[in-house]
């Protein structure tokens, strides 16, 4: 129990204050309009619907404030400098700031429904009360008029048209009936083109669509001006509901019996989101600007395996290591922006990325970088960035274990660079003792790019007599029995076949457990950063055994689990 503390302890400690609010939103304002006085009419209408139609407004009132919040890539990478000082674990939950946003999402989602629902009951109850086929009180509290000694209680005001229509007509008609049908396709488009397989095959449906989000946003500030739900007013003198339900045909003739007044609740959702909002609209004014911002080419490469690196150049541009950008190429498209890892070291003049062929978008800009005369500019690139990831903490650790999944080894080439320059220039501020690294590839050729950056590093350290300072793996995950007869061929050479280093490429997978098991050994008394980017289903073989190798001893080893997120 102590170790997973250790990983997820303040993570699961934020989650259960979230849920914790959002439960408290729901069930206190479930009890406001299910007991409230104001609303005993109402309910008389409705019935719990009503009480079921507002709680879950109240919890999408505070998740469509969230929302926002974990996209703000700005404000998060500020937020991750001024955590410095308050230690690591804060700053891993804003590496995590996607997985709430999508955890958010869900919420929304399903708070959508439910006061969707809900909200259909209400108009089907509200329409049969105008029809009479309730009781007499129903009647006389949809007949209310509004008035100068009066306003009504049923929003369903319409009277001329074929009373099966009413209900749609009512819902096309009102300001909260259309936005909310404006809302609700825009949540579902967003929602539907996030799934993983149109994500990941069709990024560009996901991108346009998930920009609804500005039409979602538009019609929730307006949702509520509509006021349809509306509770009673007082009078003078007061309207005794226990006694003036039974007295319902001589409603002002009475003392004790006042018309009944009633309003509609003053619209709140504006207030929620307004910060976030603006707060976003800062993000992309800044984000424009940056765009403006001319960028220059240092160096175009086509590397091995269809991999193009860029070497850019633009004024003002301060990164550190395992940092992305997100990339603009408005000859491709005007609207889209990708993000990608820096590859450079801080201590380099310029900034390199390297993109490999995944899409319509990367196969495009390929396209056009291979069909340059050499030495000429590429076409015109918007550079927004650089942004904050976990790999920055990689020098708070004494070991890191670095763990990259095919192009997922792009962090890990900055880091690496920034270790060769730390020892060019003997850095006395290094903390780090020891790094492994483990690149894992499907292919033999997915290899090539990197290697020559692993080689000059093996030769750098040998030259300094830190050969020991870093470790690293090489795994071909891909291969059939013509390969591991060439391995077996060529094992007793002194370099590897493949890449040419002294370390030998291994066939399969690593044992991750023996892995943790070794450098624990090692270092019994180390904190561990274990750092990935790579897929999701090893992020959880990773966690898992962060979790079984980390000592409950405070003064033992442990292991913290870092992902790349993007």
């Amino acid at each position: 129990m102590g170790n997973w503390i250790i990983n997820h302890g303040l993570t699961a400690f934020i989650l259960i204050l979230w849920m914790g609010i959002n439960i408290f939103l729901f069930v206190w304002y479930y009890f406001v309009y299910d007991l409230g006085d104001d609303y005993i009419y109402t309910r008389h209408l409705l019935g719990s619907a009503l009480a079921w139609a507002r709680a879950p407004a109240a919890v999408l009132n505070f998740n469509c404030m969230l929302i926002l919040l974990p996209v703000c890539r700005n404000l998060l990478s500020l937020l991750r400098g001024s955590f410095v000082c308050c230690g690591r674990s804060m700053r891993q939950q804003l590496d995590k700031n996607l997985s709430f946003h999508k955890l958010v999402a869900y919420m929304i989602g399903l708070m959508t429904a439910v006061h969707i629902i809900a909200h259909l009951l209400n108009v089907e109850w509200l329409n049969n009360s105008r029809q009479n086929v309730y009781d007499d009180l129903s009647t006389v509290l949809s007949q209310l008029e509004d008035a100068e000694e009066t306003t009504y209680l049923n929003p369903i005001r319409v009277v001329d048209l074929d009373p099966q229509q009413i209900p749609t007509y009512f819902v096309f008609t009102s300001i909260a009936g259309l936005t909310g049908v404006i809302i609700t396709l825009s949540l579902i488009l967003i929602i539907t083109s996030s799934m993983e397989v149109i994500r990941r095959n069709y990024f560009e449906v996901f991108w346009y669509t998930h920009h609804l989000f500005i039409i979602f946003f538009a019609g929730l500030v307006i949702h509520g001006a509509g006021r349809i739900v509306r509770h009673q007013e007082e009078t003078d003198p007061p309207h005794n509901f226990t006694y003036c339900k039974d007295h319902m045909y001589n409603w002002g003739e009475i003392p004790e019996c006042p018309m009944p007044k009633f309003e509609g609740g003053f619209p709140k959702t504006w207030m929620w989101v307004i910060g976030p909002m603006f707060l976003y609209l800062c993000e992309r004014i800044l984000r424009f600007i940056r765009y403006t911002q001319p960028v220059t080419y240092r160096k175009i490469v086509m590397r091995p395996s269809k991999v193009l690196e860029l070497q850019l150049v633009k004024n003002g541009f301060k990164m550190d290591v395992g940092q992305y950008v997100f990339i603009n190429c408005p000859s491709i498209s005007q609207l889209e922006w990708h993000p990608f890892t820096m590859t450079s070291a801080p201590e380099e003049d310029f900034f390199s990325v390297h993109i490999r062929s995944a899409g319509d978008w990367t196969n495009k800009l390929i396209e056009i970088m291979e069909q340059l005369p050499e030495g000429a500019q590429g076409p015109k690139l918007g550079v927004d960035g650089p942004f904050g990831t976990a790999s920055e903490d990689v020098f708070d650790y004494e070991v890191a274990m670095l763990v990259g999944a095919g192009i997922g080894v792009t962090p890990f080439a900055s880091i690496l660079k920034s270790i060769w320059y730390k020892f060019k220039q003997s850095d006395p501020k290094l903390r780090t003792r020891k790094i492994y690294f483990y690149w894992l590839c499907r292919e033999t050729y997915a290899f090539e790019w990197f290697a020559d950056l692993l080689q000059v590093l093996e030769t750098e350290m040998e030259e300094r007599g830190m050969g020991d300072f870093l470790t690293y793996k090489l795994y071909l995950t891909g291969w059939d029995q013509n390969l591991a007869d060439f391995f077996s061929v060529n094992f007793d050479k002194d370099t590897d076949a493949v890449t040419g280093l002294k370390q030998k490429t291994n066939i399969g997978r690593p044992i991750w457990d023996k892995e943790f098991e070794l450098v624990r050994k090692v270092y019994p008394t180390s904190g561990v950063g274990v750092f990935l980017c790579g897929p999701e289903a090893l992020a959880k073989v990773l966690g898992k055994n962060c979790i079984k190798h980390s000592d409950v001893d405070p003064r033992k080893t442990k292991f913290y689990f870092n992902k790349e997120n993007f």
